[in-house]
C-alpha cells in the first residue's frame, strides 16, 4: 500500500485537476478520475475509478484493502514473513487487488515523478498514468511497445486506448509457418 511513499493530498478537486490538465488532448473528456470517500461510515472508506467514458477500466475501493489486510494474515499465521511491499509488487499489482489509498497515494507520488521513471516503475498505476500523460508522444508510445506486452492486461487496456485514441496502428503479428501448419491441421 505504498507504505514508503504515502503521501497525503489536500483535496481531490485539486489532484483531478492536476490530471486532467496532464491527460493528452486525444483523451480530453473520454478518460475520467472519479474518487469518493464515504465520511459516515467507520474509517471512511472510499471508492476510486478510472473510466473510459461511461465505462469503469478499473476500480479500488476498501475491499482490497481487507483482501490485502487477510492475505497478510494468513501468510503471517502460516509462519511466513512478507511484507506489504513484496506483496504489493509480486502479486497485488499484477492482480490489480488495489484499494482507493492505494489509487491516491499512486496520484500523489506521479505528480512528483517524471514521465521516464513513471514510464518503467514497479508501480503500474504510475505506468498507466502515464500512458495518458500529453507528454508522452507517439515515438514513445511505439518504442514502448513490448515493454507493455509483458503487462499485466488491466494495465496494457490503457495503452491500446491511448494508441487508438493517437491513430497509432500497429501492424497485425506475422503468422509464422509453424502457426499455419498448426491452423491448417486443426481445421481437418
Amino acid at each position: 500500500m505504498f507504505t514508503a511513499e504515502r503521501s497525503k493530498y489536500k483535496s481531490w478537486s485539486n489532484l483531478k485537476k492536476q490530471m486532467n490538465d496532464l491527460l493528452c488532448d486525444s483523451l480530453k473528456d473520454k478518460i475520467t478520475y472519479f474518487y469518493t470517500s464515504y465520511h459516515e461510515v467507520h474509517n471512511a472508506y472510499g471508492r476510486a475509478t478510472i473510466r473510459y467514458g461511461e465505462k469503469e477500466l478499473v476500480a479500488f475501493s476498501w475491499v482490497e484493502m481487507y483482501a490485502q489486510e487477510r492475505e497478510v494474515s494468513r501468510l503471517s499465521a502460516e509462519g511466513k514473513k512478507v511484507s506489504y511491499e513484496e506483496l504489493e509488487k509480486e502479486k497485488w499489482m499484477p492482480e490489480c487487488t488495489l484499494c482507493e489509498a492505494d489509487f491516491l497515494s499512486a496520484l500523489t507520488v506521479y505528480l512528483k515523478t517524471d514521465i521516464a521513471t513513471s514510464l518503467n516503475s514497479d508501480n503500474y498505476l504510475l505506468r498507466v498514468f502515464a500512458y495518458m500523460d500529453r507528454r508522452v508522444g507517439k515515438r514513445t508510445l511505439i518504442k514502448i511497445k513490448d515493454d507493455v506486452e509483458k503487462l499485466p492486461d488491466w494495465v496494457k487496456q490503457f495503452y491500446r486506448i491511448r494508441c487508438e485514441a493517437d491513430g497509432i496502428i500497429f501492424p497485425p503479428k506475422r503468422i509464422t509457418d509453424e502457426a499455419v501448419v498448426r491452423l491448417t491441421r486443426e481445421s481437418d
